[in-house]
């Protein structure tokens, strides 16, 4: 479920006790050692205006934990000697983390503490500690020195604190604690420049802003409808600003807000009538009110999955509510024929880096990213939404309205090179669950709810949850070769290991045995070591695969024999200690022999040699390809091995290129998206290359099968690297087959090419491919990847 934050739009706070101790020192004639305390140390000048304690966690927006300070004074202010301190909500200990530097007039001061792995990276801060802060109650203080606090538990009074702040259950605070907070809020000044010396009074709840003040009586809400604050734009003009007499129906509620939608639109299609406002805690309207509030206009960037890569969404923060009566909900925006129609092939083309700065246009006509965010927070209906992948672990279906493609022959929506289907939108189940589907179901009647944005997503959040209507769609099975036919097929594991117990290999020798026919070589990817994804040094894959071949013949499968070589271990990528490798096993009771010759290692590189009549050979069967290539660091090094097919040599290279994990989402807050992991992909492809030149250069007519999880797509630099060019260009059979029928992966509802066979040119025309769609359009996977398979006859030289 989505967890969305608070809007960081209070602080201030100052403690005017510090005065009355300063005169009974100077009335004790103490005035010497006033003298040597920092300066301004008793003034009124900096306050805490910001705390939050719950980053880094499950829904967090930023990784880190926080407190902000503010100097309200005209004066700079040297915090050198201070510091901040924490102790927990009942706590005596505290601890410190060391100030430096001062703080203009007017500027914040930002104090980083711990954090974890969800969230957006902090702002620069200008001091970094290392305490971990409660995500819910706790006490901060401002230390006008850095030795830690010894007034036990109530310390709001002690002469060295300048500001204090007990938030949640705090035993102490100044008068009363602050809210509790969550991973998603921080507690915040509502007037930065205001200071009763009551946490209560001054602090509320609302979305973490480290380092940017947005609390405060500055200038009076301005009047606004929902298009107002919407704006043509992916940020609101008015951001920032309080607003009032927002008027609107409740349309949808969550755990923490509630969506309303002007039932008086204007007649701008690009700004949107629908917005969320956040409450923190579960709202307290219903459905069907007809409301009118007083709130600052926000822009909320969801952490977790994409963090700082993903656009914001508009939404009220701090609202007053009024509710004015009841009013029917308003009718759905139709999205697809009969309604708002989607942009066919374009997610953007007017930016050049961040969309909310470069973005030359706002177009929902023409670009997919501005057509939906002219929808942001309205309630929208398609109306038989037509499935384009499974339902996914998070609970997430894509969909797309009828009249979508270029549509695959089983019912998905093709990613092409100029085409990343911006019709295509994700329903979700933060309101309401949503069912098992697959690719090429629909799902029943008009299906409405709300559009929202979440970890590089645009979601649509059904209030109900839809009936799925069967699409029909079956495992595919591919036919047996003949026996003058070589068959060989690729197939992503997906982590195999001992642990995953006898369903996953026995699903898995399933796909062998019917799925795949039984192919007479078969190079694997994602195989793990004998205890998996336990970090102990283990990097031997001999029970794995032995496991895997047990099952096969269990299956009713033929015997097969197996050949790899363990990694260094951790050195090459995937789940730390699982040391995945790519492996080959090929079938005993057929015409296919490996070809063994000793030497290879897991840093030994596999060289060609020729024998008396000059064909090229192995030196090393299983051997790796160029293992000290910069290349492949923490990443699956190329297994390569030789191989006789009724007396003639066929050289096999399987392949695991690096994933695509750190690139821009298609629908990001970076357009056109950055491939950052493209480079390294590159280079993998020109390693092999050069491998396969070496074999070519001393035989043109070798027989060549290149194969596995390429990790990127048919019309892509790296597969255009791999094939080459000339003579010696390899044949990628995805580009063979028609694009209707061009994939083997679903991501987000996208089917794509990931996984790949390229062929030497000699073996072209007798060559039969088939990529076996039976794992990834479904949501009961064995693997998230479809296995493929390739039919050849390899021919003598002569004969070529």
């Amino acid at each position: 479920m989505r967890i969305r934050a608070m809007s960081a739009l209070n602080r201030p706070r100052r403690r005017l006790g510090a005065l009355a101790v300063t005169t009974s020192l100077f009335a004790s004639g103490l005035a010497v050692a006033i003298a040597a305390a920092p300066a301004q140390a008793t003034s009124a000048d900096v306050v805490i205006t910001e705390v939050y304690g719950g980053g880094g966690n499950s829904g967090a927006p930023y990784t880190n934990d926080f407190v902000e300070l503010t100097n309200n004074s005209s004066a700079p202010v040297d915090v050198s000697g201070w510091s901040i301190q924490y102790a927990s909500a009942a706590g005596a200990s505290w601890q410190v983390t060391k100030l430096a530097g001062s703080i203009a007039p007017g500027a914040t001061y930002l104090v980083q503490e711990a954090g974890g792995a969800n969230g957006q990276p902090m702002p620069a801060p200008n001091v970094t500690g290392t305490i971990p802060m409660s995500a819910t109650a706790g006490k901060v203080a401002l230390v006008t020195n850095q030795t830690a606090l010894a007034c036990g538990s109530t310390c709001h009074a002690d002469p060295a604190v300048r500001d204090y702040v007990g938030f949640g259950t705090a035993n102490d605070s100044e008068t009363a604690p602050a809210p509790g907070l969550s991973n998603t809020t921080s507690a915040a000044r509502s007037n930065p420049k205001q200071d009763t010396d009551n946490n209560s009074a001054d602090f509320v709840a609302g979305n973490p802003s480290p380092g940017t003040l947005t609390g405060g009586p500055a200038e009076p809400p301005v009047d606004a409808k929902i298009h107002d604050i919407q704006g043509a734009a992916h940020r609101s003009p008015l951001e920032g600003k309080r607003v009032s007499n927002v008027t609107g129906v409740v349309t949808a509620k969550s755990g923490s807000g509630f969506w309303f939608q002007d039932t008086q639109p204007d007649d701008n299609p690009a700004t949107s009538e629908g917005l969320f406002v956040f409450t923190s805690s579960a709202p307290t309207v219903s459905v069907g009110d007809a409301l009118n509030i007083e709130g600052t206009v926000a822009e909320f960037r969801p952490g977790g999955s994409g963090g700082t890569t993903n656009l914001t969404t508009t939404e009220l923060t701090n609202p007053k509510i009024t509710v004015t009566g009841t009013a029917a909900v308003p009718a759905a925006t139709i999205v697809g024929p009969g309604g708002r129609v989607p942009p066919s092939t374009v997610i953007d083309d007017d930016s050049t880096g961040d969309v909310e700065k470069t973005s030359t246009a706002f177009d929902p006509a023409n670009d997919g990213l501005d057509f939906w965010e002219s929808l942001e927070g309205m309630r929208l209906g398609i109306n038989e939404p037509e499935v384009t992948g499974p339902t996914s672990s998070f609970r997430e279906i894509p969909v797309v309205p009828a009249g979508s493609g270029v549509r695959t022959v089983r019912g998905g929506i093709l990613l092409q090179k100029t085409d990343s289907n911006p019709e295509r939108v994700m329903l979700d189940d933060v309101l309401a669950p949503m069912p098992d589907a697959k690719t090429g179901d629909k799902l029943a009647g008009v299906v409405t709810g709300v559009l929202d944005y979440s970890f590089g997503n645009y979601k649509f959040l059904p209030t109900a949850t839809p009936a799925v209507i069967d699409g029909g769609l079956k495992r595919e099975v591919t036919k047996a070769s003949s026996p003058a036919q070589l068959s060989v097929a690729t197939f992503n594991v997906e982590n195999l290991d001992p642990n995953d117990g006898d369903a996953k290999f026995d699903g898995l020798a399933q796909v062998v045995v019917r799925n795949l026919a039984a192919p007479d070589i078969l190079g694997l990817e994602e195989v793990q070591d004998n205890d998996g994804a336990i970090n102990s040094g283990t990097t031997a894959a001999d029970k794995t695969l032995n496991l895997l071949a047990a099952a096969i013949v269990k299956a009713g499968g033929p015997q097969y024999a197996w050949r790899q070589i363990d990694p260094v271990n951790n050195a090459e990528g995937g789940e730390p200690g699982g040391n995945i490798r790519v492996a080959f096993m090929y079938r005993t009771d057929k015409p296919v022999k490996f070809v063994d010759t000793p030497g290879g290692g897991s840093t030994v590189a596999t060289t060609i040699t020729t024998d008396r009549a000059g064909r090229p050979h192995l030196s090393a069967s299983p051997g790796r390809v160029d293992p000290a290539n910069p290349g492949w660091a923490a990443t699956r090094v190329p297994l390569a091995g030789e191989f006789k097919w009724h007396g003639q040599t066929v050289f096999v290279v399987v392949n695991h290129f690096s994933s695509k994990g750190g690139d821009d989402p298609l629908w990001g807050r970076f357009q056109p998206p950055v491939q950052s992991s493209a480079p390294k992909r590159h280079q993998q492809a020109a390693a092999v290359r050069g491998f396969v030149d070496q074999i070519l250069a001393k035989d043109k007519g070798a027989n060549v099968v290149v194969l596995g999880d390429l990790n990127d797509f048919d019309w892509s630099q790296t597969a255009d690297i791999l094939v080459g060019s000339g003579k010696t260009a390899l044949v990628d059979l995805p580009r063979t087959l028609p694009l209707p029928e061009r994939y083997s992966y679903v991501f987000e509802g996208n089917s794509q090419i990931l996984d790949q066979i390229l062929i030497s040119q000699n073996l072209r025309l007798a060559a039969s491919y088939d990529v076996v769609h039976m794992n990834a359009e479904f949501p009961d996977q064995i693997s998230d990847h479809d296995p493929q398979v390739v039919k050849l006859i390899p021919l003598p030289s002569w004969v070529r």
